[in-house]
């Protein structure tokens, strides 16, 4: 497996997630541990959802789609995620809407799926406006390097905010994580990430300020795209954040000690899309 370049990390990675992107339209990265036998998988007794899988070897992102019949997107996709954004290539679209953002501080709760750290939104009253279609916000989670890369250099992290429209359709916001001062808004929930997968979610004592995480400059990139986990499922809206975020290098090291040595998806051939930018 190709190894990935490293960006203000010490002593991780070899390759590179989430974002999680994970699984069903709810959730990204949240298929169960169950393992699953080479014979029920060929009768395809196995539900998607209870097919392990993780980022090397035998069950790595270049087997996700011998794993299981519906994982066959991983292989044949053609508008996988995630990307390299070639700036060169990047087309200016001056009737882009400008992202709208509808966050305040929320009581978010804490899961560690078995593939990533993830903060899940209960209440259903944050949203985004892409295009003049509203997605409510249902969870946060992070891939350590970055899945997306920028001119093909990965970033120390990435967080997914993953939201859902009314017809169920998926639109995930793609911010960049670089080493830096402390993060004070995901402070706490740092602290408490669980080591080990949770059975059931952990509370949290303070609300997040999602709205003051994010960077101050909003300009993003959009594309079509996919999950970025098995099933791989496309017709996904990706806005990702051209300006990153810091995190202290004890927060990524904390990341990375509970999910060695990577747990991001390699980049995908854009194929005949394109990727398009705003002022």
């Amino acid at each position: 497996m190709k190894k990935f370049k490293r960006l203000g990390m010490v002593g991780l990675l070899s390759v590179a997630v989430l974002a999680a992107c994970s699984t069903d339209t709810t959730k990204e990265a949240q298929p169960a541990e169950s393992a699953a036998t080479e014979e029920s998988l060929e009768t395809e007794e196995v539900s998607a959802k209870d097919v392990k899988w993780t980022y090397e070897g035998e069950t790595g992102t270049e087997n996700w789609h011998t794993l299981h019949p519906e994982f066959a997107p991983c292989a044949d996709g053609k508008e996988q995620s995630p990307v390299d954004i070639d700036l060169a290539k990047v087309k200016l679209d001056q009737t882009l809407e400008e992202l709208q953002i509808n966050y305040s501080p929320t009581q978010f709760t804490l899961q560690n799926n078995g593939h990533t750290f993830q903060l899940n939104d209960p209440t259903g009253s944050n949203t985004i406006v892409v295009e003049g279609e509203e997605y409510k916000l249902l969870q946060m989670h992070f891939h350590i390097p970055s899945e997306n890369t920028i001119n093909g250099e990965h970033f120390a992290m990435e967080g997914h905010l993953v939201h859902i429209n009314e017809a169920g359709s998926l639109a995930v916001v793609g911010f960049m994580i670089e080493a830096g001062v402390e993060n004070e808004i995901l402070k706490e929930a740092w602290a408490n990430m669980p080591t080990e997968k949770t059975p059931e979610d952990v509370e949290l004592t303070n609300p997040i300020d999602l709205q003051n995480l994010l960077p101050a400059n909003m300009k993003s990139f959009r594309f079509s795209g996919s999950l970025t986990t098995p099933p791989c499922s496309e017709g996904v809206s990706w806005i990702v954040l051209e300006n990153p975020i810091q995190y202290s290098q004890e927060q990524i090291d904390a990341f990375a000690e509970i999910f060695p040595p990577h747990n991001s998806r390699e980049t995908q051939p854009l194929h005949e899309r394109e990727i398009h930018t705003h002022d």
